[in-house]
């Protein structure tokens, strides 16, 4: 097979990461299919994904990696990984213990875009929080 063949038809991993090394991973809850977040994975984090079964990301803003749940104790353990055609985007089906978002949501997207009457858009809070962002992320 062509390489592009391959890599869109073949069972050979090769993941294609962007300049800095990462490839958008988007986690998606087991038992109701919600998209929960959208983070970023390097292949160490794809790895400790699969090996450990705790959902890894590698955190843009900290430069290192996070695993999900470690301080908020909401943790995502992966039910499956699935790679994109072009193996340019994962989907990471996991079943979440607790809010999703950092911001104590269930998940990331709580907001709807919505247009107001006079033509701007804006964006419309959907849901209720969970959990106390302040009390879940205290610091230490």
């Amino acid at each position: 097979m062509a390489a592009s063949a391959e890599r869109e038809l073949g069972d050979t991993l090769d993941l294609k990461f962007d300049a800095s090394g990462l490839v958008t991973a988007v986690a998606v809850d087991a038992d109701t299919r919600d998209v929960l977040m959208v983070a970023f994975m390097n292949k160490e984090a794809v790895e400790r994904t699969i090996k450990t079964g705790n959902a890894t990301y590698w955190s843009r803003s900290r430069q290192k990696f996070w695993v999900k749940g470690e301080e908020s104790g909401h943790t995502q353990k992966v039910v499956g990984a699935y790679v994109d055609c072009d193996q340019d985007a994962l989907v990471i089906v996991v079943k979440q213990h607790g809010a999703a978002c950092h911001n104590g949501f269930h998940h990331c997207f709580y907001r709807k875009l919505i247009q107001k009457p006079d033509g701007t858009l804006a964006l419309q809070t959907v849901l209720e929080r969970e959990v106390d962002p302040a009390k879940v992320y205290a610091k230490k």
